[in-house]
Formats: structure tokens, sequence, C-alpha cells
């Protein structure tokens, strides 16, 4: 298996190909996408443009479906719920399809949503998404960061290193680095491991939530490792459901 990461969507090159992708957007978009398939979201169906979004949700019946986004950070007016895995309780989500779009983890998805197994990870279901890509042994993996409007992005980098130290750890004879840029990522989580809120708290997004509101429980939620068993994937061009 050999890894890839890309900080970004437009990082990935037009002409490179994978079996599996796997999709990162750490504050918060993959964080609510595990959670909210974690307690019970019929599946997610992600958008980048909110017009299509709102004519695709009134498909549904209206107690069916909940409204997720954000733009900026902060809720998009007129939905139900902004993007944070705070808000994806049972009691709101069970049941129901989510229609989601945030300024960069629904772009991320839309990049490589033409490869035939994507799935997507966050902190708290890092283990589950390695586990399954030990299980399928792909033998090429493009890992996604969602990134800040194009640029890169420290958090995601973060959970990237955690991803590909977690498939060496016992597998290094059959799992190889592709680019520099998992490297890096390498050497962050060896440098960060210890002290995961530390990092999201430094990075320039997680300054920029801090700045809009009180956010401290997102940031312990999007900080907590290995503590989900759910593997969301695109069952469907933009629709994510749990293994």
């Amino acid at each position: 298996m050999k890894l890839f990461y890309f900080h970004a969507a437009g990082d990935v090159p037009d002409n490179f190909s994978a079996d599996s992708a796997v999709v990162i957007d750490v504050l918060r978009a993959t964080t609510t996408i595990a959670w909210a398939l974690n307690n019970g979201a019929e599946a997610i169906q992600t958008f980048t443009e909110l017009e299509e979004l709102k004519n695709e949700s009134l498909k549904w019946p209206s107690d069916k479906r909940v409204l997720v986004g954000e733009r900026g950070g902060k809720k998009i007016d007129g939905f139900d719920i902004g993007n944070s895995p705070l808000g994806v309780t049972p009691d709101v989500v069970k049941g129901k399809r989510i229609f989601m779009s945030t300024t960069n983890g629904t772009r991320a998805l839309n990049r490589v949503r033409d490869v035939s197994n994507l799935l997507t990870l966050s902190l708290p279901n890092r283990s589950a998404i390695g586990k399954k890509l030990l299980v399928d042994l792909p033998s090429t993996v493009c890992i996604l960061g969602s990134g800040w409007e194009g640029s890169y992005s420290l958090e995601d980098s973060l959970a990237a290193g955690s991803l590909g130290a977690f498939l060496l750890a016992d597998h290094s004879g059959s799992i190889n680095v592709g680019n520099d840029e998992l490297n890096a990522a390498l050497a962050l989580w060896d440098l960060w491991k210890e002290n995961i809120e530390g990092c999201l708290r430094i990075a320039s997004h997680g300054q920029r939530l801090a700045g809009i509101a009180n956010h401290d429980d997102d940031f312990a939620c999007c900080a907590e490792l290995d503590m989900l068993s759910v593997v969301p994937f695109q069952s469907e061009p933009g629709v994510l459901r749990a293994y």
C-alpha cells in the first residue's frame, strides 16, 4: 500500500489515480460526519453549492432531513445547525438524512468523489479507518486534507500523520510513503501526538474558530483519538454512510 498526502483539493494532480481516498477535515466537517453517523444518521449528502443542497433537501420530508452547514466557521442562515460534532446528537439526527455544506470539507470530498473507495477520517475514528485500509489493502491511497480555502491546514496534516503512523506501526514492510507531504505530516504527528488539542488550537483555523465564539468543547471533541468505530464511506456520489 502506497500512501500519498495532499494538503488541499487543488494539490491533487489531474492525472493522479488512486484505489482509495481518505478525506480529512478535522475542524470540523469529517469529525461531524463521524459523530453523525455514529449517532444514527441515515446518510450524509454533501454539497459544494447551497442552492443545489436546498433543492435536493426539499425532496425529503421535513421530519427526515437536517440541514448542516457553515461558511467561514459560522452557521449558514436558515440551516438547522452549524458544522459542529456537538450538534449532531442522536435526538437531532437519528434516522434522518443530513444535507451538508461547509467551506472546505465538502469541496475536498467533491474532488475525489470518483474514487471507487472513498472514506472520511477524523481523529476520533483514526484507528477504524486504518483497520479498514489494512483489510482492503488498496495499492494506492490518496489522503486529502481540506485545508482552508485552498491553502495548507496544520490540523489536517496532523491527522494525516496520525493515520500514516498507525498504518506504519506494525505493517511498515507493506506500507510505503509516497511523497514528502506525508513525511512532513508524520513528523508533525510525532511532535504533537501527546498534545493533540494544543496543535488544533495553535492552527490558524483553530484560532479563527476561537475568535468567532467559545469552541472549547469542539476542540476537545475534535482532538479525541481512536474512540469511534464508525467508518464513513461513499455509497454513491456525494452520499456517505457508515459501514
